[in-house]
Formats: C-alpha cells, structure tokens, sequence
C-alpha cells in the first residue's frame, strides 16, 4: 500500500516539475524571439534610439502612430503605400524612395510582440538595439587597403567568417571578379545611405543566406570601419561593371570542362563501350579475310 502511493505521489511530483520547467522555458523563449527577430530582419534598417538609417529611429514609435496603424503597416507595408495612406508616404519620402518590405515569417501576434519589445527598449537608457557607436573620424587611405584586404580575403575576419568576395563582387576586382550569389556592391554604401547604416547592416546582416553564418561567426566591431571605407571608396569611384570578367567566367568554365572531359576519356579508354557493335565489326573483318 505505502509502496503504491510513494508511487502516485512520485508521478505528480514528476509531472508538476515538468509542467513548472516547460512553463519556465516557453515565458523565456516567447521573451528571446522578438529580440531575435528584431536583430535578425529590423535592425539593419532601423535602431532604437540611435537615429535614423535606411528606416526611423523606432523609439517611442507608439507615440507616433497607434497601434492599429503600426500592426497592419508591419503585416503588409507594400499594401499600405498602394492605398495611398499619406503616413506611409510620408515614410517613404524620408526613406528617399526606398519601401519597406514585409518580413518573413511576420504575423499579428509576432507584429504586437515587436512593438511591445520596442516599448520596452524606447524606456530604456541605452537600448541594446541603439546600434553600433562607429568613430566619425576621416577615413584614411590605409582604411581603405584593409578593407579590401578583409573583402577579397587576402586579410581573413577574426571571427572565422567567410569573406565578402564569396557571394559579392565590386566593379574595381580584376581577375574574374567576386561570387554572383550575393549583389554587386559597388553602390552599397549609397544604397543604405551612409555610414551608419552600412556598419549596422554589416553588425547584422539580415539576409536569408548571411543571417545564420554571421551570428555564429559576427564581424569584429574593429573590421566595420575598414569594410565601410572600402565600400564607400567604391560608390565614390562608381567604376562600371566590367561584362568582361563575366565572360572570360564563362570561356574558361566552358574550356576547363572540355579539357577535363579530353583527360577523362584518355583514361578511361579501354573502359567498356557496347557489345553489338564490336561482334558485328570482328565478324565483318573475319568475313573479308576469307
């Protein structure tokens, strides 16, 4: 009896003790993803009491607008400009023309969790989404070669990251220029309008492809001004993309993969071929000897 119900109350123990962790565990998961996702798609364009970059400053944004504008605009801010909600055009006046694109993933629930967050952080002294404090000082010709040294590779990132030249490319590489998967970079720094914005969008990368490799390997805070100085040099410069390099790709793809094919078929040139056609050789030879 007594062994029966040290049993029942093991159970209840148990089952109380899980129920209380996973209980604990979801309140600081529903905690951390607004923050995450913040990070991850919001903050290369927007801060939280730094100032404006590509998008406004969001501090205290509720103050701004309400809420039952800001949670449709977050779900469907493309929607929003076609109706013609002078607010919204207002933004994207500011913004030089650039329009806000909806995030993936976003819904009603995870758009009020964003604001709240953002309520929270706007009360804050210094929000953890205020952005990176990047010097004002001149950039220096010696900026400028440690940047590309850090692009091309020649110089590796700190973190053990992969370097730009990849996935991207700048009009000035020679050779057979940089990867094609990501944009070509020349006018980055005039796209996100200027230094600031550049340096964060480099602190945290949003895209689909960058996101998941730079928040394991981050950019060291003492390589963003090198990369922003490169980057910057390069819209100044403003050289045009040279067809060439994309051509010379494709020749030498094309002849390496015949000389391969040449070298395969030497090596493999006793390998068996077919069966019919050689009988019916041997037997036509046979058959002209006699």
């Amino acid at each position: 009896m007594f062994a029966k119900q040290a049993k029942r109350h093991f159970r209840i123990s148990t089952g109380l003790f899980v129920t209380v962790l996973v209980f604990m565990f979801s309140h600081t998961v529903m905690a951390q993803v607004p923050a995450t996702y913040f990070k991850q798609n919001c903050f290369s364009c927007h801060t939280i009491g730094g100032g404006r970059l590509a998008g406004p400053d969001l501090k205290n944004v509720s103050e701004r607008q309400s809420r039952d504008w800001l949670v449709p605009w977050i779900l469907d801010p493309e929607g929003i400009l076609a109706s013609g909600d002078p607010y919204a055009a207002k933004l994207q006046k500011e913004a030089r023309g650039a329009k806000m694109t909806r995030s993936l993933g976003m819904t009603q629930n995870l758009a009020n969790a964003l604001l709240d967050l953002i309520a929270a952080e706007s009360k804050l002294e210094k929000s953890q989404f205020e952005g990176i404090q990047l010097s004002d000082r001149a950039l220096l010709p010696e900026d400028i070669e440690e940047g590309r040294a850090l692009f091309t590779g020649a110089v590796a990132l700190k973190n053990g990251g992969p370097a730009c030249i990849g996935c991207h490319t700048v009009n000035s590489l020679g050779g057979l220029g940089g990867g094609r998967l990501g944009l070509n970079l020349t006018r980055a720094y005039a796209r996100l309008n200027g230094r600031k914005a550049l340096a964060t969008w480099l602190v945290a990368p949003p895209s689909l492809t960058m996101s998941p490799i730079f928040a394991k390997h981050p950019i060291d805070g003492e390589e963003i001004l090198p990369l922003v100085a490169f980057l910057k040099n390069e819209t100044e410069a403003d050289l045009p993309e040279n067809v060439a390099l994309l051509i010379n790709f494709v020749l030498i793809g094309v002849a390496g993969a015949v000389v391969l094919l040449v070298i395969f078929d030497r090596i493999w040139n006793k390998r068996f071929r077919a069966v019919r056609r050689p009988l019916i050789d041997e037997t036509y030879r046979l058959t002209r000897q006699r």
